[in-house]
């Protein structure tokens, strides 16, 4: 490493930094003063009860919510809401999955992955078809390429927005409670798929309800109470040894 000095200072700068991130509704101020920087690679999990300002924060990140004080960068951009060209640079940047898996229901799965690409940076054509096939088979799925969502089960359907986020190649990959509208048996099927991204280096914001999963994947866990990331660490130091009272009520309410 050391023949390479130039290297270091980004490969150690993070790919996503928030800082002191203020965001209200009215009169009610859901993300008190956030900071969080993530290394490009990590994997991280985003615990909490519900109201706890999880997916507001994975909100914000995206852009989707506007936030009031604090800064937000994603890859050396600036997220700046009165700049819509800075807007759809940092979009390009961040990729997201719903709970709901939000797939348009009058296109086929191809056309559905196709489509962001297609649109964003005018990829069409058979390059571009072949990537989407490709995707498709990363995720499990490469003969429902002509199908309709509707012919898919929900964990098929997830797993086909996994696909569709990706092939916009975001440096960041969020995921809001992405098996929470799933049928058990469904669930460990998309779970796979998100923890072979990790495997291959993908950095990941993970809000969840699956402990064990957030405890075999992630690198670090953040849990939220109130607005505010009470404690963070690795997976191992938080679950095992949980040092506030709020988390140690959370972690005893889940069994």
């Amino acid at each position: 490493m050391a023949a390479e000095p130039s290297s270091s200072p980004s490969s150690a700068a993070p790919i996503l930094a928030i800082d002191a991130l203020r965001k209200r509704f009215g009169t009610n101020e859901v993300l008190k003063g956030i900071d969080l920087h993530v290394l490009r690679g990590e994997v991280v999990a985003i615990i909490g009860k519900s109201g706890s300002g999880k997916s507001t924060l994975l909100r914000c990140i995206n852009g989707l919510e506007a936030f009031q004080e604090g800064t937000l960068q994603v890859d050396g951009q600036a997220l700046r809401h009165g700049d819509a060209a800075a807007m759809r640079s940092l979009r390009q940047h961040v990729g997201m999955i719903f709970q709901s898996f939000n797939l348009f229901p009058h296109l086929s799965v191809g056309r559905n992955i196709l489509l962001a690409p297609g649109l964003v940076k005018g990829r069409k054509g058979p390059e571009a078809e072949a990537r989407a096939r490709a995707l498709l088979a990363r995720v499990g799925l490469s003969e429902k390429f002509d199908a309709w969502p509707d012919q898919l089960s929900g964990g098929q359907q997830q797993r086909v927005a996994i696909a569709r986020a990706l092939a916009m190649d975001p440096a960041v990959l969020l995921c809001d409670e992405i098996t929470s509208a799933l049928d058990p048996e469904l669930v460990g099927e998309v779970l796979k798929v998100v923890e072979t991204l990790a495997e291959e280096g993908m950095t990941l914001l993970m809000v969840t309800h699956e402990m064990n999963f957030a405890r075999k994947v992630a690198d670090r866990v953040v849990f939220m109470h109130a607005g505010r990331i009470h404690e963070m660490g690795p997976p191992a130091e938080l679950f095992n040894a949980p040092r506030t009272p709020e988390l140690q009520q959370f972690l005893s309410a889940l069994h």
